[in-house]
C-alpha cells in the first residue's frame, strides 16, 4: 500500500477522535504485511491516565483481530507539524518489530518515513527476555 493512501486513511481516523480536554486529534492507520488496515483514534479520559492514543488503538485492533505482522503505521495529529509517536506508544510498537516502518505525517504531502529502531534506538523488547 502506498504510504500517501495510508496517511489518508489516518486522517479519516483522525476525525472519530474523542479530545474534548486536549483538543489534539490523531489518527492511525496500521497496514499489515498480509494486506490488512486497522485504524486508531485517540481516546482521552477526564482523568487523563486512561487516556490512549491512536496507535496504540490501532495496533490493539489489528493484535486483537489475529493479525502481528505489522509492516508499517502511519500517524496524523491535527496540528500543523509532523507528528510523532510518543514515547509509550514507540515502546508498545517494538513488541511487534523494531523494522516496522513509522510515518509520520502532517498531511499527505508532507511526511518524514523511519523505522521504529531509528525513533527508540536500543529499546527493551521482547528479545531481552530470552
Amino acid at each position: 500500500m502506498e504510504d500517501k493512501l495510508l496517511i489518508k486513511i489516518a486522517m479519516e481516523a483522525r476525525e472519530k477522535s474523542y479530545s474534548p480536554y486536549s483538543n489534539f486529534k490523531v489518527g492511525a492507520a496500521v497496514y499489515t504485511k498480509s494486506g490488512k488496515v486497522f485504524t486508531g483514534c485517540n481516546i482521552e479520559s477526564a482523568s487523563y491516565t486512561p487516556t490512549i492514543c491512536a496507535e496504540r488503538v490501532a495496533i490493539s485492533k489489528c493484535i486483537s483481530e489475529g493479525y502481528k505482522d505489522i509492516e508499517k503505521i502511519a500517524v496524523v495529529g491535527s496540528n500543523v507539524k509532523t507528528s510523532f509517536p510518543c514515547g509509550v506508544c514507540r515502546q508498545f510498537m517494538v513488541e511487534f518489530g523494531k523494522d516496522m516502518k513509522v510515518i509520520c505525517a502532517k498531511n499527505i504531502d508532507s511526511y518524514e518515513v523511519y523505522t521504529l529502531k531509528e525513533l527508540l534506538p536500543n529499546s527493551f523488547g521482547p528479545e531481552d527476555l530470552e
